[in-house]
């Protein structure tokens, strides 16, 4: 999710940046061009990490970040164990 805090203006052209740097890795993808692939993966990082999607939490909600742990080693285990496969 992205931090609700940002301007809608910049929300948007992240977005929009997000957008296309998923376009361009693709295309990547598809003509094997591993550099270009690279780089717009680069992009996708940085519109991320603008949106608060990646990179340190933007909410203070006081709970733990289980984000990056494996759910067997989480309060969800049960329930995620429950769940099956």
């Amino acid at each position: 999710m992205a931090n609700p805090e940002l301007p809608e203006q910049a929300r948007a052209r992240l977005v929009t940046e997000l957008m296309r740097a998923r376009r361009d890795v693709g295309k990547a993808l598809r003509i094997k061009v591993a550099e270009a692939e690279t780089l717009a993966r680069q992009a996708v990082q940085v519109a991320k990490l603008g949106l608060g999607e990646r990179g340190p939490t933007w909410w203070s909600d006081g709970a733990p970040d289980y984000n990056r742990h494996m759910m067997r080693n989480t309060p969800y285990a049960q329930c995620y164990a429950a769940l099956g496969r």
